[in-house]
């Protein structure tokens, strides 16, 4: 006979894959539905700044939840992926897609260089290294004028070919319901990605270093290492939505990827929830949709949104994650007769 105790605990993760398995099919459902039913240029806009803004919190959120490193300067990753594949395509004339890899990867190497001098340092001591990174990046971007046109900008910036499969036009990036579909698709695959690393040893191991690192190192784990890998695939993921954004807007100004925006990003995690990947998506999701909504109010809308942050900040400090917990664990053991 087998036993009722180990039949539910094989029931328990198998009940986690099919609600997770879902949940993922629900989110490739939306992002093929929302572009349907929002049909105007200024919501589909919206949608795809959204998109790019998830990218950029998932990134973000990949070194601070999982890693517990306090990274200030992810702007800095979010232009260099913008300004290296776009400088590519327009002074060397590089393909698209060639520039893009390009672009995600120096963005790596160089969250990989910036990790290997702030890798001895913690809590507000790396905040401020990395604060200082995002700050030359921007500095060099504004004065290089010879290179990246500086405040004068780049301009004309041409989005991805078309899709073009045995001679048959499947998607012209130059509409903006494909180019939706493009970089959120794109975003839905990284989560995909992230969702199983952290769920393997890799995650554990990226979680021992944030909980504890120094009980982490006498389990034999390189803390200095697995930071070098955390920071890289972040900043990679950054300079990704940053190829994004080039050939979506189609002009660069420095300004676009000042460090006010590493903050904005940080917030997007923040209020979502650290080191749950799905928290972060929700977050960037409201804090680049509610400013639109409530445009409708004039400059009452910052006092709102500040609002709403610092409310979330002093009373849900595990964010919308911790949020939908709560109104889990209400609906399953709340009802009657519980």
């Amino acid at each position: 006979m087998s036993d009722p105790a180990i039949s539910h605990d094989l029931a328990v993760p198998r009940t986690a894959l099919r609600a997770r398995r879902m949940g993922f099919l629900l989110a490739a459902l939306a992002i093929i539905a929302l572009p349907l039913i929002f049909n105007d240029t200024y919501w589909r806009t919206n949608l795809t700044i959204c998109a790019i803004n998830v990218l950029l919190a998932l990134g973000l959120d990949f070194i601070l939840g999982y890693t517990g490193q306090l990274n200030l300067g992810h702007s800095a990753f979010y232009g260099l992926g913008a300004y290296v594949s776009t400088l590519l395509i327009v002074k060397l004339g590089v393909p698209f897609w060639v520039a893009f890899v390009a672009g995600v990867a120096f963005s790596g190497l160089a969250g990989m260089f910036l990790s290997l001098f702030a890798v001895r340092l913690r809590g507000h001591y790396l905040a401020i290294a990395s604060l200082g990174f995002a700050v030359i990046i921007y500095q060099i971007l504004l004065n290089w004028i010879s290179l990246t046109q500086g405040p004068l900008g780049i301009y004309g910036i041409s989005p991805p070919p078309a899709l073009i499969i045995a001679g048959i036009q499947l998607a012209d990036f130059r509409n903006l319901t494909a180019f939706f579909y493009l970089v959120s698709g794109f975003t839905f695959l990284v989560y995909l990605l992230l969702n199983q690393l952290v769920r393997s040893p890799v995650g554990e191991t990226l979680t021992a270093i944030r909980e504890d690192e120094v009980s982490a190192a006498s389990l034999g784990i390189n803390g200095a290492a697995w930071k070098v890998f955390a920071f890289g695939i972040g900043a990679a993921v950054g300079g990704a939505a940053g190829c994004f954004y080039g050939s979506f807007v189609g002009t660069l100004v420095p300004d676009a990827f000042f460090v006010t925006e590493a903050f904005n990003i940080l917030a997007m995690v923040i209020v979502g929830g650290m080191g749950t990947l799905i928290g972060p998506v929700f977050g960037a999701i409201l804090l680049t949709l509610l400013p639109e909504v409530l445009r409708g109010i004039g400059d009452l809308r910052l006092v709102v949104y500040g609002a709403a942050l610092t409310f979330v900040v002093l009373f849900m400090p595990g964010g919308l994650a911790q949020a939908a917990r709560i109104v889990q664990e209400k609906l399953r053991f709340g009802g009657p007769g519980s």
